[in-house]
């Protein structure tokens, strides 16, 4: 791994969710405490690079979606580290003039966007806590690109499964339905423990040595984080089955996650 881009106040030691999600996806930014976060949840779910992979398509086709819907704003709360098939890639895909905002507070993360991003002024990324929404949204790097009296995509990809509940995930996603207009997109996917509750038990148990836990939770819990949105056909399904692009697996559920876009 090329060292330079690491900033001096990054805690190797460590795991954090967003460089274990980057090595599970085929990415180099990562150090050996996450590896061994990863190598153990491999061991729990051999399917851990499938599972992520599925929810990183998942955010591309409901991104294409929101962007051909006329939606030409987005931002990607708890981004993590870039990878194949960023947002604004795929926004601006669509839609040339698409502005994106990534925030994340892993400070490699952080680091990393913005080497992807230099010279691209339509799309920034901000160090934020997504615990903290109200922050995000009057942050300088967001109000610069992002215009809120036009709707806006906020996605939280497999985010708010890293809230704990004393963390009132609930309260993140109220302060973003309250600054979008009619017209925004909320993004969700969720860690669920319907399917494999020993194995999501057990994931979570890993994650307790890590910057985020795993919070798993039920189907009618995640639906919950769509109050007050109107979901998107075909609802909040397991990601694979969120409006593929080719055959679906016959066995959804074993992608333990669960997806869903919804309208304001």
């Amino acid at each position: 791994m090329d060292s330079e881009w690491i900033p001096p106040e990054v805690d190797n030691q460590r795991p954090s969710v967003a460089r274990v999600y980057d090595f599970l996806l085929g990415g180099d930014h990562n150090f050996a405490s996450d590896r061994d976060l990863a190598t153990g949840l491999l061991r729990v779910e051999p399917q851990a690079r499938e599972l992520a992979q599925a929810n990183r398509a998942f955010l591309r086709r409901a991104v294409r979606t929101i962007a051909a819907s006329g939606v030409d704003q987005f931002i990607d709360i708890g981004s993590g580290i870039p990878t194949q098939g960023n947002v604004h890639e795929v926004a601006q895909g669509v839609n040339p003039e698409a502005r994106v905002v990534y925030v994340d507070n892993d400070d490699v993360a952080v680091a990393h966007s913005r080497t992807i991003l230099a010279g691209n002024d339509r799309a920034a990324v901000v160090q934020a806590d997504m615990r903290r929404p109200r922050e995000i949204l009057a942050d300088e790097g967001v109000t610069g690109l992002i215009d809120f009296t036009r709707p806006v995509a906020f996605l939280l990809v497999a985010a708010l499964h890293l809230v704990k509940p004393e963390e009132d995930p609930a309260s993140i996603v109220a302060a973003l339905r309250e600054a979008g207009v009619p017209g925004s997109h909320l993004v969700v996917s969720h860690l669920t423990y319907e399917a494999e509750p020993g194995k999501t038990a057990a994931i979570g148990k890993l994650y307790d040595r890590a910057t985020s836990p795993a919070v798993a939770r039920s189907h009618a819990e995640i639906l919950r984080f769509f109050d007050g949105w109107d979901l998107l056909d075909p609802g909040l399904v397991y990601v694979p089955v969120w409006r593929p692009d080719g055959e679906v697996d016959d066995k959804p559920e074993r992608f333990l996650m669960f997806g869903g876009v919804g309208r304001k």
